[in-house]
């Protein structure tokens, strides 16, 4: 594979890449580069992400995971770092003593993400926050880092991330810090994650910048609109499908989803097409079909997204169809996370014991 290829693996399916020229100079060094112009680098290229382990995973966090298959198909080194204290932190929004249960049931999640997404989990390195971000090194970066960065610029930095009050709680105001540190920890030359992380990695960006280090590159995946409409909500249950969602359910939640004709903005349907159908059925080499009656055009069947969705705008494929299909070809994303977890009953019922318990 050469570095052209590499970089459409990298940067295909995102939000923003900041900056591509990074991107270019990071591929052009690396010496896993078989185009026979790389300048020898130091080895793979390393990309992390964090989660931090708060409530039940959904598909909007696999559309972002789904991305690792394809850093580990360029062959990028992928770390992910299950971000316990970062849980902990963010308003307590995971108790203490859930963080253990709660990160063993997000490393299960996104194993299971990975593996239908057509990679290898075994390929990935798992890390929880709590493993390093307790030492005295990385303590003492933490404080020299508060000392130099007003409050402002954090609460700014983690708008789209931490909750927020009148009355912040301090914990709120380390997590930005942290995760801007956690970049440099992990030794990953790539930050990945949502485009709601753009202000902390921007953030990080700065801080490094100010401290004469080279700043990370920055990859962020889009986030998806609710199934309602608008913004997902992880508190609204019909916006999202859960991983662990029926066949029955997947169809009753889609059957209901906001998809006026011939309309993109705030369509979710789609969305969950564009950035998990698709992109799984190209790693099968499979095609998305939708069945209907002869009278109202027939079977079809689409081997590329934007196909699909310019019939789609020209109001040739009825919403109500691509629901029916849609549903149909993400039941069978999921069935092998859901069939993860049926196995394995204990990861939700102690990680959430008051929903599963």
């Amino acid at each position: 594979m050469d570095r052209a290829e590499r970089r459409e693996l990298v940067a295909r399916n995102t939000a923003e890449v900041v900056t591509p020229e990074e991107l270019d100079a990071l591929l052009a060094g690396d010496s896993g580069d078989d185009s026979g112009d790389s300048d020898g680098g130091d080895g793979e290229p390393t990309v992390y992400i964090g989660y931090a382990p708060t409530g039940e995973m959904h598909i909007g966090h696999f559309t972002t995971i789904r991305k690792l298959a394809d850093f580990l198909h360029a062959g990028l080194s992928v770390t992910v770092l299950i971000a316990d204290l970062h849980a902990h932190l963010d308003d307590e929004k995971s108790p203490f003593e859930l963080l253990d249960a709660r990160s063993a049931y997000y490393r299960a999640a996104i194993e299971g993400m990975v593996e239908a997404s057509g990679a290898d989990p075994e390929e990935i390195e798992f890390v929880r926050g709590s493993e390093f971000e307790l030492d005295p090194g990385y303590a003492l970066d933490l404080l020299r880092l508060a000392a130099d960065t007003t409050i402002s610029r954090v609460q700014r930095a983690g708008s789209e991330v931490v909750r927020e009050s009148e009355n912040p709680k301090l914990g709120g105001l380390l997590y930005p810090l942290m995760q801007t540190l956690d970049v440099g920890a992990l030794d990953a030359d790539v930050a990945y994650g949502g485009i709601d992380q753009r202000g902390i990695y921007m953030l990080g960006r700065e801080l490094a910048a100010d401290r004469g280090e080279d700043p990370p590159i920055c990859v962020f995946a889009p986030l998806l609109s609710g199934l309602s409409g608008g913004k997902m909500s992880a508190s609204e249950a019909g916006s999202k499908v859960s991983l662990t969602d029926s066949p029955d359910a997947i169809a009753e939640k889609l059957r209901g989803a906001y998809c006026p004709a011939g309309e993109i903005e705030d369509n979710g349907v789609l969305e969950y097409l564009e950035y998990l159908v698709f992109p799984v059925l190209g790693e099968r080499s499979e095609t998305f079909g939708i069945e209907r009656p002869e009278e109202y055009g027939g079977d079809v069947t689409y081997g590329s997204y934007d196909a699909l969705e310019a019939d789609f705008v020209a109001e040739e494929l009825h919403p109500q169809d691509l629901k029916e299909a849609t549903a149909t070809h993400l039941a069978e994303v999921l069935a092998p996370i859901r069939q993860r977890f049926a196995g394995r009953p204990e990861l939700l019922a102690e990680a959430y014991p008051e929903a599963h318990g």
